[in-house]
């Protein structure tokens, strides 16, 4: 005698099993923001049961929607990616939707061949770490060519397109006015590169952040790439010369460390003689020493956001664009001190 052949999972095996009606079932599947996430995790659990995932893509091949997003990062071993893409796979997982990860590192192949999962149907949005569209070194593709973007960490130079990040401004300002506060008067800059528009925002901030003092306090930037050795670099230049700042706010945390390891190198205290402050609060700045004071970025609060645009977009929920800019905290350790020089 043959086997009995094993019919396939229905849309009513389902709603049996997570005891719900089958119309909620189909919701959960087509719009799973609009059920609480209680009757979803039911739902989830007896697709997974009966072996009705398979009905269920097929679905959504028909809705001609993947549920998937493309995150497309210049490098993934940037400390602040980590953050944010927690916030963009907890908002995405909220909703239904899974995260395709793609690691560029600035190369237009690489991007190109991410960007197939767009044309394909693989991925329905795309939310870019990298600071361009669509592909480094290529021209302006026209938007309408592109699915749903929205844009984290690093600005674009595209209004129409939703931003969310820090206000590298503001924050830059207050970090600047923290330094101020102590006493600082000779405040040197280290910037991220002059190809990084964060840098130019945060230079902005410091130049208010000087502005608001009665004396005519100098900008005094010094250039850098973002990286520890750059920060090392630049102490080795100001060195050449006797005219020696009392604080150097830096771009990033790695530029401050680095900084901070020059100065120490050259048998200085900090923040005895000289004070640093960074930009980001990356996981290692509270365990470097000394303590680094820096400005934290709300990381998983930026993909939370960023995700949730941008699947608001995919709902037609909105089609406005958005732009979040989202405070920054001064984070006081043991850097930073008053002159005392």
């Amino acid at each position: 005698m043959s086997e009995p052949v094993e019919r396939p999972a229905t849309i009513e095996d389902v709603a049996k099993l997570a005891g719900v009606s089958i119309a909620t079932v189909s919701r959960a599947l087509r719009s799973p923001e609009k059920v609480a996430e209680s009757t979803r995790k039911k739902v989830t659990a007896a697709i997974a049961r009966t072996g009705y995932t398979a009905n269920a893509m097929a679905q959504n091949l028909r809705m001609q929607r993947s549920r998937m997003v493309l995150v497309l990062a210049a490098s993934i071993a940037d400390p602040n990616f980590a953050g944010i893409l927690t916030g963009l796979e907890k908002a995405a997982a909220d909703r239904g939707y899974g995260v395709l990860i793609g690691n560029t590192e600035g190369t237009t192949g690489i991007e190109q061949t991410y960007l197939r999962f767009l044309s394909t149907g693989m991925a329905d949005g795309l939310v870019l770490l990298t600071g361009h569209i669509p592909v480094a070194g290529e021209p302006q593709a026209p938007l309408s060519t592109l699915p749903p973007i929205v844009a984290t960490e690093r600005p674009l130079a595209r209004a129409e397109i939703s931003y969310v990040g820090v206000d590298d401004v503001a924050a830059a300002k207050l970090a600047t006015e923290y330094l101020i506060s102590l006493g600082h008067r000779k405040i040197t800059y280290i910037s991220g590169g002059v190809a990084d528009v964060r840098s130019d925002l945060r230079h902005a901030g410091y130049r208010q952040g000087l502005k608001e003092t009665p004396e005519r306090l100098r900008d005094w930037r010094v250039e850098g790439d973002g990286t520890a050795e750059s920060g090392r670099a630049a102490v080795e230049r100001l060195f050449i010369k006797d005219d020696l700042p009392t604080a150097f706010f830096c771009f990033n945390d790695n530029t401050a460390m680095g900084v901070i390891s020059a100065l120490h190198l050259r048998g200085y205290n900090v923040p005895g003689d000289f004070s640093v402050l960074g930009f980001d609060d990356i996981p290692f700045a509270n365990n470097f020493t000394p303590g680094l004071t820096t400005i934290r970025q709300p990381r998983h609060h930026i993909g939370e956001l960023a995700m949730n645009i941008l699947l608001d977009r995919l709902a037609n929920r909105s089609l406005e664009t958005r732009t979040r800019l989202l405070h920054g905290d001064l984070i006081v350790r043991e850097s930073c001190a008053g002159v005392r020089r």
